[in-house]
């Protein structure tokens, strides 16, 4: 009778959960992790440790094969576990252990730095190689050049060349000169037998030319083209003329004795002054009538004054003192008077003083220059009154006294 059963073995294999530090370790990984924390990658260590990058790859992958001469193996493995801050001999210890690298002595065969008959990996030098797995490879030659752009480039260089070929065509029929044939020969140069001499004289050339024909000298032609020199420039007065013209005497508008009465005398004779007209000299007429009153500005104290015709213009600005004068020109529309004493000056016409301008300390402005403006709004000044005036006037009437009156 077979019975179906089942039974449970007596040795039962337990089996043993793995923690995060079961696991097996080794040096490149440590230093790599390390390093990874610093943030430094081969080159940074490269640079800041004076090691090849090879060196430090080489290490990290226990290869003792990767150095040139094994005696230094020691020194780098130390100097790159105090940049990790790792223990410098432990870290060499088990680089030892993981590569099965041995220390030799320094007269030894090993210490020479005999290279294995294994094809180390970093035989080369480590920045001319682009196989380096820590170095980025560079970019091929043609890997820049954008596709699209190829066309574009091609159709700049074909628009440079058709307008190179259009300038040098039009350069050229602009320089290119054109003869075109005549069909009818000029009769001069046809009636000249070009066997006879040309253009030369008969007597020239030595042999009879076309009867008919009288071809003119060298000297002829020579002198045509060439103007005379003149021994001395020809001056012509260009206002002399002009200035003899008088419409007295010459010109559609000459006055005669029947239209100009005044030109005959109280005797019925051509006066002087006739003759003269008539004969184009202007007579000299002297104007006896007494030119019209002007105003003149006479200062007894110091003031400002600023004279400013009709437009705006400024005829006089300046702070006179005592005795200084102004005479104000007489024009169609008066000037004006701006004053900023207006008691130490007053207007002199027609040889009497009128004013003042007005009361002491007052400020004037626009008043009207003229003549009666001024007499009929201020009354003759009274040299009794101001002291000052009356010094100014005494001065002036002793200046304009002569000699022999000022002799009583």
């Amino acid at each position: 009778m077979i019975r179906k059963g089942f039974r449970r073995s007596k040795d039962e294999q337990v089996v043993k959960a793995a923690g995060f530090d079961a696991f097996d370790l080794r040096l490149g990984d440590l230093m790599r992790g390390e390093r990874a924390t610093m943030g430094k990658s081969l080159l940074d260590v490269q640079r800041e440790l004076k090691i090849k990058a090879a060196y430090i790859a080489a290490i990290e992958n226990a290869d003792p094969t990767a150095f040139d001469t094994p005696g230094f193996i020691a020194g780098y493995v130390r100097s790159y576990a105090r940049y990790l801050n790792m223990d410098p001999d432990w870290a060499f210890d088990t680089f030892c252990t993981e590569s099965g690298f041995a220390t030799a002595h320094g007269m030894s065969e090993q210490a020479s730095g005999a290279k294995s008959t294994r094809q180390a990996p970093f035989d080369k030098d480590i920045f001319a190689s682009p196989a380096m797995p820590f170095i980025p490879a560079g970019d091929a030659m043609f890997a820049a050049v954008e596709p699209r752009a190829v066309g574009s480039f091609a159709v700049l260089i074909a628009l440079i060349c058709g307008l190179g070929y259009g300038g040098y065509t039009v350069l050229q029929e602009v320089q290119k000169v054109q003869l075109a044939p005549v069909e009818n020969t000029p009769t001069v140069v046809a009636s000249i037998d070009p066997l006879a001499g040309g253009g030369l004289p008969a007597n020239d050339a030595g042999v009879n030319v076309v009867a008919g024909f009288d071809a003119p000298s060298t000297e002829s032609l020579d002198r045509l083209y060439r103007p005379q020199a003149l021994d001395a420039p020809v001056l012509v007065p260009r206002d002399g003329p002009i200035a003899s013209l008088s419409p007295y005497a010459n010109g559609r508008f000459a006055p005669t004795i029947g239209e100009r009465p005044g030109l005959m005398g109280q005797d019925g004779l051509l006066s002087e002054v006739g003759a003269m007209t008539l004969a184009g000299v202007a007579p000299n007429i002297q104007v006896t009538e007494n030119p019209p009153p002007g105003v003149q500005l006479v200062a007894v104290r110091d003031a400002w004054v600023r004279v400013r015709a009709a437009d705006g213009t400024v005829i006089y600005e300046a702070t006179m003192v005592a005795g200084d004068t102004f005479n104000v020109p007489q024009t169609i529309e008066p000037a004006t008077l701006r004053i900023g004493e207006s008691g130490a000056v007053y207007f002199l016409v027609n040889g009497a003083h009128y004013g003042p301008v007005g009361p002491s300390g007052q400020v004037t402005s626009n008043l009207a220059l003229s003549v009666d403006n001024l007499t009929t709004s201020f009354a003759v000044a009274d040299l009794t009154a101001d002291s000052d005036l009356a010094d100014v006037v005494r001065v002036a009437e002793l200046q304009v006294l002569t000699p022999t009156q000022n002799t009583d």
